[in-house]
């Protein structure tokens, strides 16, 4: 018998003892296979210590399928077509076609199962509720960090031009202008602008710049509520007075002429060459900069970057954008798990894998192998072997952290870099006390599931237009008029009322 098949067996015993504190009996189940993604250049071995410690403490032998991310999509749709289907599979958000096979029964509704077991009961409930389809729950989401959003700016610019970190969008307009009129490198050249804007690859309401300058002017995440009816955010008036914002800084030559085709791949390129001062972004960017900057300038790489989170829009109000707190969710297929013992017994198993312990595991690796402790932060060991450093990454794919992370945070390499990340995460705690939530994140309508995509792409073409003179302000709100025409007001209703039915 096998280390991983004594201990599957001691798996058994544990389930069926714990049945009572987890509202019913668990099935015999030695193995979980597992579908997941991964995001590095090679798939991990199946004999990592990594995977042998995290069967240990999942109490079975895991079978992982591991995925490569760019192709995750297309392999889900084609295993849930097929027969081989694992027990628990990574689904990476709500498309339409996981929408279609979970009210079709396809998966688990775990809202009555979740709370019986301690690990998996959230204590993030506003996540789970956006996560899951109509307050209907069909897998343990993964959650993320909720506030992200941040602008990153030229610190020598600044500093060079006697400027303020921006707190308004008013600011930010003032700092764009002196960052693109005012010489902030001091070559006497007219060759730098404020912000850095590329091609955004998503749709409307996909986190891009554009996106967050609207919540910030007051319109909304996506959806908002006005006079007791969830609406789109773009057909708000602040969602206008916010595109004639970001209009006047694309007239006026206060971002990189090139926003409509500049490709995001190379957005850090502009800061890092002196030609652009700002980005609003996630974050963790800022890091990315910093990292990059001290390598070509480690004696004064600490000259150049500066944060800060949300900017107070005109009302004076601080409207902050989050993110959705989650990223995908591990659902539970019924064609592999049949009963609700054996439902049970998986749950047990995904109990077991946010743990503390295995939270760890998944996020920070093997203790004094891939890290050690520093008090209660994790210092990265450099000599780790490269496979086992990617192996981290991608088992971190299958940690949920829904009662909150469960993992260690990073130490930083210097002082300097550890004030900056204490620094963000002040930001992001703060940032989160005013985040406007999507109050429509939950409901699923048929109507968007069949038509989401052509109608999202009217508006976002039409704002990029208006953006760049191709049409006037009669042509966006033509294009307002269009989407409801075409959808958009069956969306509206059918939201409404799944709202009301579930609130």
């Amino acid at each position: 018998m096998s280390a991983a098949a004594l201990i599957a067996t001691s798996a058994v015993v544990l389930a069926g003892c714990s049945a009572s504190d987890t509202g019913g009996e668990a099935a015999d189940l030695t193995t979980v296979s597992i579908m997941a993604p991964y995001l590095v250049t090679n798939a991990p071995s199946g004999d990592n210590e990594i995977h042998t410690a995290l069967e240990e403490i999942a109490g079975v032998t895991l079978d992982i399928t591991w995925v490569p991310n760019s192709s995750y999509l297309d392999k889900t749709n084609i295993t849930l077509a097929g027969d081989d289907i694992p027990h628990v599979m990574v689904v990476q958000g709500k498309d339409p076609g996981f929408v279609r096979n979970a009210q079709a029964g396809a998966f688990w509704e775990l809202s009555e199962y979740l709370p019986d077991y301690p690990n998996l009961a959230t204590t993030l409930p506003e996540v789970q509720k956006a996560a899951s389809i109509n307050g209907e729950v069909y897998g343990v989401f993964r959650a993320r960090d909720g506030m992200r959003a941040a602008v990153i700016l030229r610190k020598d610019w600044l500093q060079n031009l006697g400027l303020e970190v921006p707190k308004t969008t008013d600011d930010l307009y003032e700092v764009a202008k002196a960052f693109t009129q005012n010489d902030p490198d001091g070559n006497g050249a007219d060759d730098t602008y404020g912000l850095i804007i590329p091609k955004w690859p998503g749709a409307i309401g996909s986190n891009s710049p554009y996106d967050v300058i609207e919540t910030w002017h007051g319109a909304g995440n996506r959806w908002t509520e006005r006079d007791g009816e969830l609406v789109p955010s773009f057909t708000t008036d602040e969602w206008l007075e916010a595109v004639d914002y970001e209009k006047r800084l694309v007239d006026e030559g206060l971002v990189n002429p090139d926003y409509a085709t500049f490709d995001s791949a190379n957005w850090n390129e502009p800061f890092l060459n002196g030609k652009g001062g700002i980005i609003i972004d996630v974050h963790s960017r800022a890091g990315v900069l910093m990292s990059l900057l001290k390598e070509s300038d480690p004696d004064s790489f600490q000259n150049y970057v500066e944060i800060t989170g949300n900017l107070e829009g005109p009302d004076g109000v601080l409207h902050a954008h989050p993110t959705t707190g989650y990223s995908g969710f591990l659902a539970i297929p019924k064609t592999n798990v049949r009963t609700e013992a054996e439902l049970r017994a998986v749950l047990e198993v995904l109990n077991n894998m946010n743990s503390t312990e295995a939270g760890a595991l998944l996020n920070n690796g093997i203790e004094g192998t891939t890290y050690t402790l520093d008090g209660d932060l994790a210092v990265a060991v450099d000599s780790a072997p490269q496979a086992l450093k990617d192996a981290v990454l991608s088992y971190s794919q299958l940690g949920t952290n829904v009662t909150g992370f469960q993992g260690y945070l990073p130490k930083q390499p210097t002082e300097y870099e550890q004030e900056m990340y204490d620094k963000r995460k002040a930001i992001e705690e703060s940032d989160l006390e005013s985040a406007e939530y999507d109050p429509a994140a939950a409901f699923v309508s048929k109507t968007y599931v069949s038509k989401g995509a052509q109608l999202d792409t009217i508006i976002a073409d039409a704002r990029i237009q208006y953006i760049a003179g191709q049409i006037d302000r009669d042509g966006l709100t033509d294009a307002i008029a269009l989407w409801r025409s075409s959808g958009g007001d069956a969306v509206i209703a059918e939201i409404n009322e799944l709202a009301s039915q579930n609130n």
